[in-house]
């Protein structure tokens, strides 16, 4: 029987809710636009306390902690007081939707469910090792053997649209449009068999329903997708972002959908339609290469956390990576006349602290996983939980957005249109344009970019002329890391019958960029007793003007820019520097970052 005062605190949450929806309908987000946009950087993948692994964990942090934490301010994490070195744009909180009911008892005094003695024993556990047996105990045996993956003092759906609007008011709270935008969002979490099938799933504006859809009404994408069309029918604006590929054993990118059924028109359309954006790195690995089936990427060898391959069953497909699933689209849009794997790029964390952006190398002391790699002396021996090596986690990625102000409309307007970069941690910033008539060089950056809207399109658009498109290209360093190194263009395409992928260097600092194309190797280690990076070699921005020598107007192709920064410490170096520990001598202590611009397409009619 529903509890009466649950019943209250629903139908009081639905009021709040309502109020919301009706405000982002009539209410002006009043911010000055720039015509030529601006870089906003954010994060679009972060778990709070709201997230029952995180709970395990010992996140207790909320949504408006996270969000508080993302302007800046210093908070509790993981046992230790914390703050990022500059504040975000714009955040998206990302809470598991597959426990937000199980949340609700947890962390609300008073609520049904909170004396239950299975979730005083969760909130009470004195270490992870206790905390990890009971939810194996209440929530994955059960799941296994078919049961219900809800704990005995689970109250039900009215305790998960509490959860949500609590979620709702937070993300209301802090929204300061042309200063802070924050964006409602969700993960829903499937796994079958172990395969990361993850989205995260992000609204336009207020105009939100009730509660998520989960992986527990529906472990199938094509699921969720249909309650998507289902909120869009309904005047909802939403669309999804997978993440994590390379946990997902071969069906992010799959020949089949996951009921066995190979792909047809409308399921490439309905998945194009659905998902824009692809997260390429987060906190448990990169997914755009690997250096086993890339072996001539020079720079493929990047947070690859290898050790994934000994938990949980996983193996190292060419399957599970961006740049394979971009050329595999290419040949399904060859087939079929939609490409369904037609994503730009965004990166995030996935960390379980409730700290959003906490990517910086020197910044990383608090982990991201709460116990699990909480002090450098657990990070240098432990492992996360069916997962990797900690050594073999990184701080995150970083999304990069190119919108013509800091409010939600905006943001999300340019997420969908793709018009987004991605960065392994650092704030680079990057430009790419494909059109006719570009000048070899610009007088000043307001130049170039006016010229590549007039004269092109921009990042995740599809270039359609005839003849071989110039490609314009800009980077500028972060301004408080090294100067760049250089910048790539990646190109994929279809050739009878196989996916194929080249790497040219575009633009490099200094007069290191030779007439084959090939570039001289810089010689900027950094200190390995102070870690401090070089200051003197590279260059602070970049910029060029290229045409791809093996055009082919008759052949479909996706193009994308990597930029990368002179090497820097990594967090593993930090650790040892500053706590004394000692990582095994095969984990890394330099690393070369990098940033990843949202492909332009070339299609045939």
């Amino acid at each position: 029987m529903k509890s009466p005062k649950l019943s209250l605190i629903c139908t009081t949450s639905l009021l709040v809710l309502l109020s919301y929806q009706a405000s982002a309908q009539t209410s002006p987000e009043a911010s000055k636009e720039n015509p030529l946009k601006d870089a906003y950087f954010g994060e679009t993948h972060i778990h709070t306390g709201v997230s029952m692994d995180a709970f395990i964990g010992g996140n207790r942090l909320t949504p408006d902690d996270a969000y508080r934490f993302a302007k800046g301010e210093e908070m509790m994490v993981n046992g230790s007081l914390h703050k990022i070195k500059r504040p975000l744009d714009f955040v998206a909180v990302t809470d598991h939707a597959e426990f937000m009911g199980e949340a609700y008892s947890l962390m609300n005094e008073g609520a049904p469910g909170y004396d239950d003695p299975i979730a005083v024993s969760f909130r009470e556990a004195p270490d992870l090792k206790t905390a990890l047996g009971l939810y194996g105990k209440y929530v994955l045996a059960p799941l296994a053997g078919g049961g219900s993956p809800h704990p005995a003092f689970f109250q039900g759906v009215e305790s998960i649209k509490s959860t949500w609007t609590k979620n709702v008011e937070a993300t209301e709270k802090h929204y300061e449009p042309g200063k802070f935008t924050t964006i409602h969002a969700y993960e829903w979490t499937s796994a079958p068999g172990g395969a990361n099938q993850h989205r995260n799933v992000l609204f336009r504006d207020a105009n939100v329903p009730d509660m998520p859809f989960s992986a527990n009404d529906g472990a199938d994408p094509e699921q969720l997708w249909a309650w998507m069309k289902a909120q869009r029918d309904d005047g909802k604006k939403v669309f999804a972002m997978p993440h994590n590929s390379n946990e997902s054993k071969g069906l992010l990118f799959a020949e089949a959908t996951l009921t066995g059924k190979p792909y047809d028109k409308a399921y490439a359309e309905t998945r194009a339609s659905m998902e824009p954006l692809i997260e390429i790195q987060q906190i448990k690995g990169n997914s755009e290469v690997i250096p086993s089936f890339w072996p001539n990427d020079e720079f493929a060898d990047f947070e690859n956390a290898a050790s994934m391959q000994e938990f949980n069953g996983r193996t190292f497909l060419k399957e599970n990576y961006v740049r394979y699933g971009l050329a595999r689209g290419l040949k399904y849009n060859a087939d079929l006349g939609t490409n369904p794997f037609k994503y730009g790029f965004v990166g995030g964390t996935d960390s379980h602290n409730g700290a959003p952006s906490n990517v910086e190398e020197d910044n990383w002391a608090v982990g991201s996983h709460g116990l699990a790699d909480q002090t450098a002396e657990v990070r240098a021996v432990a492992t996360l939980e069916g997962e990797m090596k900690v050594s073999d986690l990184n701080p995150g990625a970083l999304t990069g957005v190119w919108a013509v102000s800091n409010t939600r409309g905006a943001i999300w307007d340019s997420m969908q249109a793709k018009e987004t970069f991605a960065t392994s941690g650092p704030r680079m910033k990057v430009r790419f344009f494909a059109g006719q008539g570009f000048a070899d060089r610009y007088d000043s950056y307001e130049a170039l970019v006016a010229d590549g809207y007039a004269k092109g399109v921009p990042m995740g658009q599809d270039y359609a002329g005839d003849q071989a498109p110039q490609f314009l290209v800009w980077a500028v360093k972060d301004p408080i890391g090294p100067n760049l190194d250089r910048i790539q263009i990646v190109k994929g395409w279809v050739e009878n019958g196989e996916t194929r992928d080249a790497i040219f260097n575009v633009v490099a600092s200094g007069d290191r960029l030779q007439a084959d194309g090939s570039v001289t190797p810089i010689d900027a280690p950094i200190d390995m007793a102070t870690a401090q990076f070089n200051t003197e070699k590279g260059d602070a921005e970049l910029m060029g003007v290229w045409t791809d020598p093996t055009w082919d107007a008759n052949q479909e192709a996706y193009y994308y820019v990597r930029v990368l920064q002179l090497p820097t410490a990594r967090w593993t170096l930090y650790d040892e520097l500053r706590s004394g520990v000692k990582f095994a001598p095969d984990v890394k202590r330099e690393i070369v970052e990098r940033a990843w611009a949202s492909p332009i397409w070339h299609e045939v009619n």
